[in-house]
């Protein structure tokens, strides 16, 4: 499939944090054509694997890239003037600043199109005219009486954005769930790109749920599926207007291969090689904390699984209008793939016997 058309298919899919199914139906389609297995998992992340050519029992490779958006859920129902409106609260980091006049669907008994809106300022006291609205002025309004909304809503169901992808000049795109469904699209292509390639290892593809709420999928995964390596994929902060001087990293500059505490330095390295084999631009960037990605938990299960980060860079991050590069997207599959083929029977014990060497 077309870069632009898989974004555009992984952006509009529907999957809040915690009731993924509808996102991850989608991406099990398009993943279908390129693996052996798939299934989704108790906790609603979806997992394909790829078998390898080595010998059995061969070692397995996990690519971890989180299917879930921000989202919204209901906390009540409210009766004005025989109407029904609904309060809401933010599942994830909604940045509430960004939510007045969004149009949004409503997973109640049924998908219902809905308004986020509120009073305009005239008619708010004057003590609440300025500065951002809070989730007490905001009502979700989807034209129903007070008894229809009441029989089809339910506190507790989904709200999830109605924004379709933008295509932009030079290349990229904008739209809701870019983060993380970019790197879906990544680890597409990098299943699409082994298709008829030889690979020693296995490589199990998870689409991960809950990580915008709480890491979840990939660790129940990780636990799981026992991999002896893996790489998570992400989207992180690119440079924009305005934007910090410690955000340095341009869109169209390629991959980020991220070195941080939760980053095994083998597989940091042998990602920075096959960026190199490949000759394609990559920023290598370090920072001293957690990522706040799947790798965080990734790494931590079991006895310890070496785990390296890929991050695309992205504007505009837990927004509706998220930015990416078409073009970030493609590298990071190509570099994915190439490190996948790159992978020796014996590269868990060489990169152990380097770390006791150093």
């Amino acid at each position: 499939m077309e870069t632009l058309q898989l974004l555009r298919t992984l952006s509009e899919a529907r999957g809040p944090s915690g009731l993924e199914r509808a996102a991850t139906d989608v991406i099990a389609d398009l993943w279908q054509p390129f693996v052996d297995s798939i299934a989704v998992d108790r906790l609603g992340s979806l997992v394909a694997t790829k078998n390898g050519s080595g010998t059995a029992p061969r070692p397995r490779l996990m690519l971890s890239a989180h299917c879930d958006e921000i989202a919204l859920m209901v906390t009540d129902v409210v009766e004005a003037n025989g109407f029904g409106f609904l309060r809401v609260t933010a599942v994830g980091g909604v940045d509430i600043r960004h939510l007045y006049s969004q149009r949004v669907v409503v997973h109640g008994r049924e998908d219902i199109p809905g308004v986020l809106a509120s009073l305009p300022t005239r008619l708010l006291p004057e003590d609440r005219r300025s500065g951002a609205y809070g989730f007490e002025d905001l009502m979700v309004d989807v034209g129903l009486s007070a008894e229809s909304t009441r029989n089809l809503i339910r506190i507790g169901d989904f709200v999830t954005f109605d924004q379709h992808l933008v295509e932009l000049v030079n290349g990229r795109v904008a739209g809701k769930a870019l983060d993380n469904r970019a790197s879906v699209a990544a680890v597409t292509i990098c299943l699409e790109q082994l298709h008829g390639r030889a690979h020693v290892w296995d490589v199990l593809a998870v689409a991960s749920s809950q990580e915008e709420t709480r890491l979840l999928g990939a660790a129940t995964s990780a636990y799981r599926l026992q991999p002896d390596a893996a790489v998570a994929l992400d989207v992180s902060y690119a440079t924009s207007y305005n934007a910090k001087d410690s955000i340095n990293v341009e869109l169209g500059s390629g991959p980020m291969i991220d070195q941080c505490i939760n980053i095994h330095p083998g597989i940091n390295k042998a990602l920075i090689d096959a960026a190199k084999a490949l000759e394609i631009k990559f920023t290598h960037v370090g920072y001293g904390g957690n990522s706040g990605t799947d790798a965080q938990y990734i790494q931590i299960a079991r006895a310890g699984i070496p785990t390296g980060l890929l991050s695309i860079p992205q504007r505009y991050m837990h927004t509706m209008v998220e930015t990416v590069d078409i073009k970030d997207v493609e590298r990071t599959g190509r570099l994915l793939a190439e490190f996948v083929v790159r992978l020796s029977a014996d590269f868990i014990d060489t990169i152990s016997a380097e770390m006791l060497e150093a």
